[in-house]
C-alpha cells in the first residue's frame, strides 16, 4: 500500500425497488474484526485489469489478480506459439500495475514493460514476458513462478492465472464479413475478437472446460470482495465465467460481487453497447451468477433507469461516481476509482474501516 489516501469522489446509489443492504455477514460469512483489511480478488485482463489493481492497491494490502490466458497476439501469441507456453503478457500488466508508488516500484514497473525495438527476432518483446516465461522454464510451477516475480517486484497482492493451459477463444459474430452482414461466423482468437467488424453475439473457450488454477479458485472462495471488470467484455471479463470450477466459486463464493463498467464501449467488440447492454450479455453467458453493486461512471450512463433495471435482474444495486480521468480520454482515475472501491465496501460490506 502506498499509504495516500484516494481524493474522495461523489458516490451516488441508485438501489432497485424492494433490494436492500445485506452485510456479509448475511451470505454466511464469517463477521471480521474492525480494523482488518478486506481480502478482495480481481478478476481481468489487459488495462482494465491493470486500472482495478492500480486503484485497488491503495486501499487494501491482501489483493490476489486472477488474469484470462487466451491472448494470442503481440509479444505473448509469439512465445506462446514458439514454446507452447500461457501467454504472459496480461500477467505481465498485472504485476505492473501491482508495483509501488516508491521508486523500487516505479522502476521495475519500467522494466518489465520496456519493449525492445530492433531489426531482430527481439524486436517488440517485452522484457517482463521473457523474465516470466524463463521463471516457468526454470521452476517448471506457473503460481511459484509469478509469486517470485511478485516478490523481485515488491508487488502489492498476488499475480495467479486463471487456467494453467492456453485458451483460444472463439466468438460467433454476426457480420464479420461486411459482405454478409447477416450471416453468423466463428471468429477464433482473442486478438481477432477484440477488433471484430461485426457484433459479437457469444463466446467461447477451447477447450471447453478449461481447469482452473486452484490458489485461484481458493482465493475466490476465501475472498471478503470479487471484483470483475473493467476491461474487453468479451475477451477480458466473461472468459472467467467460462471456466467451470472458476465460474462455481464466483457462484458460491461467501464475498460479495462487484462488476466495475467500462467508461465507454470499446471500436469492435462492443461497438454501440449500453452500460445495461454490457449487463445483459454477461447474464446470458452465466445464467445463474449473481451480483451485489455495479459500479459505472455516472457520465457515462445516459439512461439511469434501463442500467438499474438490468442490474435489478441480476440482484445487484448501481452506484454512480466519478472514475474518470478529466482529460477526456475513456481512462480510470486511480485515485477516483480507489475512492469509489472503497466506499462501496464500506457501505456495504459493514468490515471498515480497513486503513
Amino acid at each position: 500500500m502506498t499509504g495516500r489516501s484516494p481524493r474522495l469522489g461523489r458516490l451516488r446509489r441508485v438501489v432497485p425497488e424492494g433490494r436492500t443492504t445485506r452485510p456479509v455477514e448475511a451470505r454466511g460469512g464469517k463477521p471480521r474484526r474492525r480494523g482488518t483489511q478486506p481480502k478482495v480478488v480481481a478478476l481481468g485482463g489487459g488495462m482494465g485489469l491493470s486500472a482495478s489493481l492500480t486503484a485497488l492497491r491503495r486501499i487494501t494490502g491482501d489483493l490476489t489478480a486472477v488474469v484470462t490466458v487466451a491472448d494470442d497476439g503481440g509479444s505473448s501469441g509469439r512465445l506462446r506459439d514458439e514454446l507452447g507456453v500461457l501467454p504472459p503478457g496480461d500477467l505481465r500488466k498485472a504485476l505492473a500495475a501491482l508495483c509501488g508508488d516508491d521508486d523500487w516500484g516505479q522502476t521495475w514497473a519500467r522494466v518489465i514493460q520496456h519493449r525492445f525495438q530492433s531489426k531482430g527476432d527481439l524486436h517488440e518483446h517485452a522484457v517482463g514476458n521473457l523474465l516470466i516465461v524463463a521463471l516457468w522454464e526454470q521452476l517448471g510451477d506457473h503460481v511459484q513462478a509469478l509469486d517470485l516475480v511478485g516478490k523481485l517486484l515488491g508487488a502489492h497482492g498476488r499475480v495467479l492465472p486463471m487456467s494453467a493451459v492456453p485458451l483460444e477463444l472463439q466468438a460467433l459474430v454476426k457480420g464479420h464479413d461486411p459482405a454478409r452482414p447477416d450471416d453468423v461466423d466463428t471468429v477464433r482468437g482473442q486478438a481477432t475478437v477484440a477488433l471484430t467488424p461485426g457484433e459479437v453475439q457469444s463466446v467461447h473457450l477451447v477447450p471447453h472446460d478449461p481447469p482452473a488454477v486452484p490458489e485461484a479458485v481458493a482465493a475466490v472462495l476465501d475472498a471478503d470482495w470479487v471484483v470483475l471488470g473493467p476491461g474487453s467484455w468479451f475477451s477480458s471479463v466473461i472468459p472467467h465465467l467460462l471456466v467451470p470450477e472458476l465460474l462455481d466459486a464466483l457462484t458460491e463464493t461467501k464475498a460479495r460481487r462487484v462488476l466495475s463498467l467500462n467508461l465507454a464501449p470499446q471500436p469492435g467488440e462492443t461497438d454501440g453497447f449500453s452500460p445495461q447492454r454490457h449487463l445483459e450479455v454477461l447474464g446470458r453467458h452465466a445464467p445463474k451468477l449473481a451480483l451485489d453493486v455495479v459500479l459505472a461512471d455516472e457520465a457515462a450512463v445516459p439512461d439511469r433507469a434501463s442500467l438499474t433495471e438490468a442490474a435489478k435482474r441480476l440482484d445487484a444495486a448501481v452506484e454512480l461516481a466519478p472514475v474518470a480521468r478529466t482529460d477526456g480520454t475513456p481512462r480510470h482515475d486511480p485515485e477516483l476509482l480507489a475512492a469509489a472501491y472503497d466506499r462501496i465496501f464500506r457501505m456495504h460490506g459493514r468490515i471498515g474501516p480497513w486503513r
